[in-house]
């Protein structure tokens, strides 16, 4: 290894290009390659819900081409590119045939859908969208009044739910679950969003999955464990992610849930990093924006030379579905106490409770989610 060797960040997603940007505001010069499978086309992935709503296709919602994002950065991309492996004694990234060299090296390569293995012949069908290509592949197989089964209930499930009835399509939901978000949601706060994606038009088939997909005419049938057969055009299979793990468990690198990195988000490995959907940071996985940009403006700092653990603060996640606008903030996963409520119609404020009424979470909806800087200000941060 050189000292020319170069700050190597794999992954041109949020994570990754958030942590360039943040390097450049801390170093001009340090030489970094951003290495991706795919094109590097900036874009945000939390937008890719909101593309009916705000009245754009795929190309719509990129921000930035992939020129101008070597340029702004003074970078060097490597598109179309698979890391085959790392060698940490050596700070070598594998890639095929080819290895690139590293003094520090940052995995920011995000999360892979969870792929249900449904029976039957209608794969070609269904739809994971976690990047920029799944959802222009998505929105090429779209036609004009299509009929839309979505598979999962959660945050992703319901913010496309919406979006595609303000595109004017067709939206089933089907889920395992008795409730909307049910790991992010109190019940009140949940039954509030369902009831107003319902009267947006929204069909829910809740407590049942489907068991089996089959070709029906242009579109396919799905058949439900709980006995009803739903007719849609089109699948979107929202029911997960799971951090990408296999390479780094695979160089030795310790992982848990995701990539396991301590504050400073170091990885068992010297030099090696992890940020992003791909990382389980002090023992937390949080696939949301604001953690995502604390720990990019933390590691910055460390790969500039000031090692900064992140602090998180408190970090409410925003649901994005205007037709019920909500806002949470999970009380910690330990937490000894109860949820209270104040609500008028879909307008519900949830407050968790310890016993010496201290609020350690909240869930808000409508008028109420007006609430949640204030209530941000209250609840005890993940991370000071």
């Amino acid at each position: 290894m050189t000292e020319r060797s170069p700050i190597v960040i794999v992954g041109t997603g949020l994570a990754g290009y958030s942590l360039a940007r943040e390097i450049r505001k801390q170093d001009k010069e340090t030489r970094i390659v951003m290495v991706t499978a795919d094109d590097g086309v900036s874009y945000s992935k939390p937008m890719l819900s909101t593309g009916f709503t705000k009245g754009k296709d795929a190309d719509g919602l990129a921000q930035a081409a992939t020129a101008t994002m070597a340029e702004q950065l003074n970078l060097e991309l490597r598109t179309y590119t698979t890391v085959t492996g790392i060698d940490t004694d050596g700070h070598r990234l594998l890639l095929g045939d080819n290895s690139l060299t590293y003094s520090k090296l940052v995995l920011a390569w995000g999360a892979d859908v969870i792929r249900l293995a449904i029976p039957g012949n209608g794969q070609e069908w269904i739809f994971p969208i976690n990047d920029l290509g799944d959802y222009r592949a998505f929105r090429k197989a779209l036609k004009p009044g299509s009929r839309v089964a979505i598979m999962g209930a959660g945050l992703i499930g319901c913010e496309f739910a919406n979006d595609l009835r303000n595109g004017d399509y067709e939206v089933e939901v089907i889920a395992p679950s008795d409730a909307v978000m049910p790991s992010l949601l109190p019940s009140a706060a949940a039954s509030a969003v369902q009831t107003e994606l319902e009267s947006l038009g929204v069909g829910f088939h809740l407590e049942t999955t489907v068991e089996r997909i089959e070709p029906a005419g242009t579109g396919v049938s799905l058949f439900l464990a709980n006995g009803k057969t739903l007719q849609a055009d089109i699948v979107i299979s929202a029911v997960g992610l799971r951090p990408r793990t296999q390479l780094a468990h695979a160089a030795g690198i310790e992982v848990g849930r995701g990539i396991t990195v301590n504050r400073a988000l170091e990885t068992s490995a010297q030099d090696v990093y992890a940020l992003g959907d791909c990382a389980e940071v002090d023992g937390h996985v949080l696939l949301y924006v604001l953690p995502l940009m604390a720990c990019a403006r933390a590691l910055a700092k460390s790969l500039t030379g000031d090692r900064t653990e992140v602090s998180y603060g408190t970090m409410p996640v925003m649901i994005k579905t205007p037709c019920c606008p909500a806002a949470v903030c999970p009380p910690p996963v330990d937490a000894q106490g109860s949820w209270e409520t104040e609500q008028d119609g879909t307008d519900v404020k949830n407050l968790f409770k310890n016993t010496e009424g201290d609020v350690l979470g909240f869930a808000v909806t409508g008028r109420f989610a007006l609430e949640k800087q204030a209530l941000s200000k209250v609840v005890p941060p993940i991370h000071s």
